[in-house]
């Protein structure tokens, strides 16, 4: 790789460069000024161009944020919707699309990831919005700031890239309006054909209701109203060309997937880790003379570190943020976790989601 800058991220059939700094102009072993000047004015302009090209990735930013509460509002119920500024008077914050999240360090060391919700052009804040759930470290965190505290963030990333089609389709369930929000709003506004189906318990519940379109194909369907909906009737009407976006709950997404027709674009978010349905047994040995642990069938090798070592570290449980990441010493893994989680694919593990054939031992660097 040291003569290619340029990283290759796969998300079906869509693929994006990761460039690094641009490199100089007549063999000098340094960034090329002008080049550099290139790429910054490329950055402003970045977020203008999303609206036309969708699914075309801003720069990677490079290194933390250091972001101070500048307002706490409630949409909802249970939802607190925060905007986040740089603390340096003035900055201007890395550009970003639909579907982008934030990783946020919390007190503690507490780390989760929050999509972002606001306007992808206005680079001088960003917007998340986090539902409480009972018992939730991380959402009770959020819920505790206030304005003026201060938040470490890193990102912006891509895990739900928002990709050119024909025409979309975007289910949201609750909380779910959050990274489909921002998709609605850029589709809308260069005349792009969709419907957005935004489902919930009840309207009470449910954030965002008055940032919606309102000459568009939009229904809000809360549960309350019209019964809890069913995969067929979501996707009824369902026209060839039609990029499918779902996020809310593990039954809405996998209902949603059942049925999908073949070819269709599809891309999902989920709140929560998705259930292991073709695991096999294998072993993770903590060092090259260390403790052998088993990992069942139905289990993360993230569950089984954790039990031996709870301060492990970890977050998102679903491969794409790479707080749990490991380094691999010998064995043959399967690799799981998506692109956007920083695995080396070769020298690292993801124990959340990656495993490994039925008996095969893996040695980590632990």
């Amino acid at each position: 790789m040291s003569g290619d800058r340029r990283r290759r991220v796969e998300h079906g059939s869509q693929y994006y460069a990761d460039p690094g700094s641009p490199v100089g102009l007549f063999r000098r072993d340094r960034p090329d000024r002008f080049m550099l000047a290139l790429e910054r004015l490329a950055a402003g302009i970045e977020p203008l161009t999303a609206l036309l090209r969708p699914g075309h990735p801003p720069p990677k930013p490079r290194e933390d944020l250091r972001m101070r509460v500048a307002k706490v509002e409630h949409s909802s119920d249970d939802v607190a919707v925060l905007t986040l500024a740089p603390t340096v008077s003035g900055a201007t914050l890395p550009a970003w699309q639909p579907g982008h999240h934030v990783d946020v360090l919390l007190d503690g060391g507490v780390l989760r990831q929050y999509s972002l919700n606001g306007d992808p052009a206005d680079r001088s804040h960003y917007r998340i919005a986090v539902r409480r759930i009972k018992g939730g470290l991380g959402s009770g965190l959020v819920h505790g700031l206030a304005e003026g505290d201060t938040v470490e963030l890193r990102g912006p990333r891509n895990a739900f890239p928002f990709v050119r089609a024909e025409r979309y389709l975007f289910l949201a369930g609750g909380i779910g309006i959050t990274p489909i929000l921002p998709m609605v709003k850029a589709a809308h506004a260069v005349g792009r054909p969709f419907r957005l189906v935004y489902t919930g318990r009840a309207r009470h519940t449910m954030p965002f209701l008055n940032e919606l379109p309102e000459d568009a194909d939009v229904f809000v369907r809360p549960d309350d109203e019209y019964g809890t909906p069913g995969a067929a009737e979501l996707l009824a009407g369902l026209e060839p060309g039609t990029a499918v976006y779902v996020c809310g709950p593990a039954p809405l997404i996998s209902g949603v997937r059942a049925l999908i027709p073949e070819g269709t674009p599809f891309f999902s978010e989920r709140f929560s880790p998705a259930p292991i349905i073709d695991g096999r047994p294998f072993e993770v040995r903590l060092g090259p003379s260390g403790q052998v642990l088993r990992v069942a069938e139905d289990e993360t090798a993230l569950d089984v570190l954790r039990r031996a070592r709870p301060d492990t570290p970890y977050s998102c449980r679903q491969g794409f943020c790479g707080t749990c990441r490991v380094g691999l010493l010998e064995g043959s893994p399967e690799h799981r976790d998506r692109l956007t989680g920083g695995s080396s694919r070769g020298r690292d593990f993801i124990p959340c989601v990656s495993r490994a054939a039925e008996g095969e031992r893996l040695v980590l660097d632990l």
